[in-house]
């Protein structure tokens, strides 16, 4: 190989490994602002196409129904927790903050926050939808025709509301 050649040979290759190595820091910059979307059954259960449940510290949003009676206020503080429902188990939603104008129990809710136990999430914004529009496909598919209720502590089986 003449000397020319291997210049440019060199030349591609560490193009190559910058691009790459560029390519690595967006994408390691990008994982810290992405915010997947689950539903409470896919935070118990894991996402339906693949099974993967999101982990503790991981940052998430999540929708759902805020489950009747459920809304707890402290009355020191704007710090206020609710249970989230859709077709299955509920996962337990702590805030300080104003909520929206029209966050209610029955409300169809978007939250994005931190995932502290398999259960809670710590929300930093709290959505609330304005209309039935306004809702992720994939959790008004699920949510069609189910009425939720305030679990009694007669029900035996946990999550189902029906």
């Amino acid at each position: 190989m003449n000397r020319r050649r291997k210049q440019r040979l060199m030349a591609v290759t560490a193009a190559f490994v910058l691009l790459a190595a560029a390519v690595s820091v967006m994408l390691v910059s990008l994982n810290d602002s992405i915010d997947v979307f689950y539903t409470p059954t896919e935070i118990h259960n894991g996402k339906t196409a693949t099974g993967k449940k999101p982990i503790v510290g991981q940052r998430l949003r999540i929708g759902g129904l805020v489950v009747p009676g459920s809304v707890e206020r402290d009355e020191d503080s704007l710090s206020v927790s609710f249970e989230l429902v859709d077709s299955g188990p509920t996962v337990k939603v702590e805030f300080d903050g104003i909520l929206p104008d029209l966050f209610r129990e029955g409300q169809g809710i978007v939250a994005t926050g931190e995932l502290r136990n398999p259960t809670l999430i710590a929300a930093t914004e709290v959505l609330a939808k304005h209309d039935e529009e306004y809702m992720p496909p994939e959790l008004a598919e699920q949510l069609k025709g189910i009425k939720h209720f305030k679990p009694d502590d007669t029900k035996t089986s946990a999550g189902s509301y029906q």
